[in-house]
């Protein structure tokens, strides 16, 4: 997170201190203002929507299927803070920037609508960053000590666990909350992605390559 803020702020100085920003009238400065909230709006939501698609369709699937169940769910706690949070700030950006250059009260019904699917993946990633992940974290970690107890958790994959939970109830009763809490976190992930997607629809029936 700090190296993408870090990045942030170096093309926000490329941008203020550029030949073009300096010497620009008044005429054209808000032509200016226009194009670079345009470039900042293109590689944030670029940014989230690549993002998004890595995380949900393949990194995960990938580590799942290839790293034991333990060593996943630690390194899924550490990554999807991070993840939720890069996104999340790129979605307000776009919510920013597309807000100025679609001012509401001038903006047609597509371009409000637009507005409301940036401001919609913005909501879900927040709520995953502020309610689910954390209770998704703390759900994880007493189930880990459960299976421990069961000398499970070093397998890849389920079948294990699924065998175990049979005869205790107790890491049945957890499996249970963990899927349901596991299961609203992957909707607002879902949620999100399906709000950027219909965005890259409009955008590029904007662009002129």
């Amino acid at each position: 997170m700090t190296r993408f803020t870090g990045a942030v702020a170096l093309l926000a100085a490329g941008v203020i201190f550029s030949p073009e920003t300096f010497g620009s009238t008044s005429s054209d400065a808000l032509q200016k203002l226009s194009t670079y909230l345009k470039l900042a709006h293109l590689l944030c939501f670029s940014t989230a929507f690549g993002a998004a698609l890595w995380v949900t369709f393949i990194g995960g699937i990938i580590m799942f299927k290839n790293l034991p169940r333990h060593q996943f769910g630690n390194l899924q706690s550490k990554m999807f803070p991070a993840y939720f949070a890069m996104v999340g700030v790129c979605c307000a950006i776009c919510v920013t920037c597309f807000g100025y250059l679609h001012p509401w009260k001038a903006a047609s019904t597509s371009e409000k609508y637009q507005l409301g699917l940036l401001l919609s993946a913005f909501v879900f990633n927040l709520a995953n960053l502020v309610v689910f992940t954390p209770m998704t974290v703390e759900m994880m970690k007493q189930r880990h000590k459960v299976e421990r107890e069961e000398n499970i958790g070093e397998e890849v994959g389920w079948s294990k666990n699924v065998e175990v939970a049979k005869v205790n109830p107790k890491l049945k009763a957890m499996n249970k909350k963990f899927g349901m809490i596991h299961g609203l976190s992957s909707l607002a992930n879902i949620m999100s992605f399906g709000s950027l997607a219909v965005h890259s629809w409009y955008l590029a029936g904007k662009m002129n390559l």
